[in-house]
């Protein structure tokens, strides 16, 4: 495995701790709850279309829960985060942590009928260590072998590795045909070919995505729809808009504002869950006012979390005072709420700012993108906060297509946006916000400290424990002093629904599962 490769980026957190607060079914008549219906189509509004399903090279949401709906992993995870087998039936991983053999289930098919082998997996992973993406493996793999008869796919690692399982629940560790099914990468990818519970209908990359029941599914019976069909609507209130007028039957993500009337709502419903999700205030560290640790301080101690948490998503979220949310094994959460690193206190604030080389103050250029309510929100706030110790904030909105190209180009000062785990694991985050060297470069901050580095390979090679929770307790103390980025609150689910809709399955990443899900007619 390449030394590039082991910087790639690895998904993060373990089981979300709160239960989840699901949507009842609708009553009827009797008070009977309705017996789940076969057929139909599902429309699914959301606020950024899919433009490509290469599982090996996206990573942000819009593509992530429509990839995750065509291809499927050898082990997946619940809505609590425990990982448990999917494609694999069983699994078993040897005594000395260096061999895991996995065991495919019987009679496994693609969505066109050919049968899922065990090279097709050996072909998925090695397609995944190839592309050296977003979310490849990082794992020391040295070999993987198979054997098509018994089913079998035997992973060897040249030393032990805590977050490996976790990795493989990952929707870029995915089980696609060998060869692409004699077809090339770019004509598999416009119409490919998966063992998900859906598979591609028509596809505009531009707008809506239209999936079809996969009827070679393995799981008996599902999914329960016909079809689900992805709505591409650019603004969050006009989604809510539709989806009180019943013009979908569901929408991925409810305005923190309007959760409550979602959930009182007579004709609609509030999913609600713990997520692996984090909103933040991000900084340029290449820009000089931001390299200076004493600036990124000031600005730290000059903000109310607590405050703009409650004023921005309305009590359904908790200020954020460490990198890892407390739905995350190993999270400091609780600890840094008791004893926090850096406190709200704007006279400390205005005497950290007097030791950085910008004592008088300077402009800077909040960048966020528009047709988030919430975010416009917290932009408000920081811009009137910063100003009382002489930063003058101006905040520019733009579409989230151009919003995700001028950060990853490090064409920003300072940013809001969120960091969000893909599998259970707590590396994946430390990984993805604080590996120089990584896909990310520290999630687009520039920002690197050697101690942080360290800290962040013994964490890989730890064995879960005691001595592995002090390593990610370390790494979180060091990024809420260093502050390359301020986690503002830990962000929960919100699905909204009409109240037809039943059987959707949230998970802590941010998706959700649909092989369950039915609509009453209409």
């Amino acid at each position: 495995m390449t030394s590039t490769s082991r910087r790639a980026i690895v998904a993060l957190a373990l089981a979300a701790t709160l239960g989840l607060a699901g949507c009842a079914p609708a009553a009827q008549g009797d008070g009977a709850e309705p017996t789940p219906t076969a057929g139909g189509t599902l429309t699914y509004g959301r606020l950024a279309s899919a433009n490509d399903l290469d599982l090996h090279t996206q990573i942000t949401a819009n593509n992530a829960f429509a990839i995750d709906k065509i291809f499927e992993s050898l082990v997946s995870f619940d809505e609590h985060g425990k990982i448990i087998d999917w494609l694999a039936k069983n699994h078993e991983i040897s005594a000395d942590g260096l061999t895991y053999t996995f065991t495919l289930r019987d009679g496994l098919k693609y969505s066109d009928g050919t049968d899922v082998k065990a090279a097709d997996v050996k072909f998925s992973l090695d397609r995944n260590l190839a592309k050296e993406g977003p979310l490849a493996l990082t794992a020391p793999i040295s070999e993987i072998a198979t054997d098509d008869a018994a089913g079998t796919v035997v992973i060897t690692l040249s030393e032990a590795y805590t977050p490996f399982l976790s990795e493989l629940t990952s929707f870029s560790a995915g089980v696609v045909p060998k060869d692409f099914g004699g077809k090339t990468e770019e004509a598999f990818f416009k119409a490919p070919v998966g063992t998900g519970p859906f598979a591609i209908g028509e596809w505009d990359p531009a707008g809506d995505l239209n999936l079809v029941k996969n009827e070679h599914y393995w799981q008996d019976g599902k999914p329960l729809l016909d079809g689900l069909d992805y709505v591409f609507v650019a603004d969050d209130n006009q989604l809510l808009q539709r989806l009180n007028a019943g013009q979908i039957d569901a929408i991925e993500q409810v305005p923190a504002a309007n959760a409550e009337s979602v959930e009182k709502g007579d004709a609609t419903q509030l999913l609600k869950s713990d997520s692996w999700a984090i909103e933040q205030i991000f900084f340029n560290t290449q820009k000089p006012e931001f390299a200076d640790v004493h600036v990124r301080r000031a600005v730290a101690q000059a903000l109310d979390l607590p405050g703009i948490t409650q004023a921005t998503t309305f009590g359904t979220a908790r200020a954020a005072s460490s990198l890892i949310p407390p739905a995350i094994e190993y999270s400091a959460a609780d600890a840094f709420d008791a004893e926090p690193v850096l406190s709200h206190d704007v006279d400390a604030a205005k005497q950290e700012l007097a030791k950085s080389a910008f004592k008088d103050g300077f402009e800077a250029t909040m960048l966020i993108p528009s047709g988030n309510s919430a975010r416009a929100q917290i932009a408000q706030v920081v811009q009137e906060s910063l100003a009382k110790i002489g930063i003058d904030v101006q905040i520019e909105s733009i579409d989230l297509a151009s919003f995700r190209e001028r950060f990853k180009a490090f064409d920003y000062d300072f940013m809001i946006n969120s960091g969000q785990s893909d599998a259970p694991d707590p590396n994946g985050l430390v990984t993805f916000q604080a590996d120089p060297e990584g896909f990310s470069n520290s999630f687009w901050t520039h920002y690197t400290n050697p101690e942080v580095t360290k800290l962040m390979h013994a964490g890989r090679t730890t064995a879960d424990g005691p001595e592995r929770e002090q390593i990610y307790t370390d790494i979180q103390r060091i990024l809420a002093s260093d502050v390359p980025y301020i986690p503002v609150y830990y962000s929960p689910n919100l699905h909204g629904t009409t109240a037809k809709v039943h059987g959707l399955e949230s998970l802590p990443n941010g998706s959700v599962r649909f092989q369950d899900a039915w609509v009453e007619a209409k």
